[in-house]
């Protein structure tokens, strides 16, 4: 594991290569749901879009410049990231993938009843509140908020106990799940359910071991899961 701090000029190279990755995962993005469904008034698709802008710019005007050095960090591959998260991340990236693909072909082929007006606005209400309320609360109260799991020795990470914080362990994965729940309603698909389910399999999986990783190797964690009992759910687990 390498402990060397990245200098200055890393951080900022690494702002600006997150800066243009999420850029491009918007546009991909866009690529996505509109290429399949062959136009460009589909008003909850462009919502879905904005989810992501709003969550990129909000990022930006609140992290980059107070902690440059967490989004260049979440921006660079790590060597010392755990061999079963790198199996994990690239099943939720193709879920991901999955759940946008599947809902797009939906709309497009007409697959699923159309669904209550309200039903949609409340996928939408629950993809904000994830995304662009809980996630960035979870960014901005932890220092050490990064793409992977692995101890940053290198940036003396401690454990974050404030914000949500305060009441479960992971809060960013509850932001994360309340997106893609929120999609296949706000994008009136029953069929995109199937990769929701399978990604809240996998992030659950994810939080458990990385749970445990951060128990064993994260001075001062132990005393904090005693404090916060809860990792996703209050009251459940």
């Amino acid at each position: 594991m390498s402990t060397r701090p990245i200098s200055d000029s890393q951080v900022r190279t690494g702002a600006i290569r997150w800066l243009v990755r999420e850029t491009l995962g918007n546009l991909i993005l866009i690529g996505i749901l509109f290429g399949i469904v062959g136009r460009w008034d589909w008003w909850m698709g462009w919502a879905l879009v904005a989810v992501y802008i709003v969550w990129t710019v909000s990022t930006a005007v609140l992290i980059l410049p107070v902690n440059p050095a967490m989004l260049a960090e979440r921006a660079r591959p790590h060597a010392d990231t755990k061999r079963w998260d790198k199996a994990l991340l690239g099943a939720l990236g193709l879920l991901i993938v999955a759940e946008y693909v599947v809902a797009s072909l939906d709309v497009r082929l007409g697959w699923s009843p159309v669904f209550p007006l309200a039903l949609r606005i409340m996928g939408l209400a629950a993809a904000v509140a994830g995304y662009d309320v809980l996630l960035v609360w979870a960014m901005v109260s932890n220092a050490f908020f990064v793409s992977t799991v692995r101890i940053q020795e290198e940036r003396k990470q401690t454990v974050a106990t404030g914000g949500p914080y305060r009441y479960v362990r992971h809060p960013g994965y509850v932001g994360t799940l309340l997106l893609h729940w929120g999609v296949p309603f706000m994008l009136n698909s029953l069929w995109a359910i199937i990769p929701a389910v399978a990604m809240t399999l996998v992030l659950v999986a994810r939080t458990a071991l990385e749970d445990r990783t951060l128990r064993d190797e994260l001075p001062g964690y132990q005393e904090y899961a005693e404090r916060v009992r809860y990792r996703l759910i209050p009251g459940v687990w």
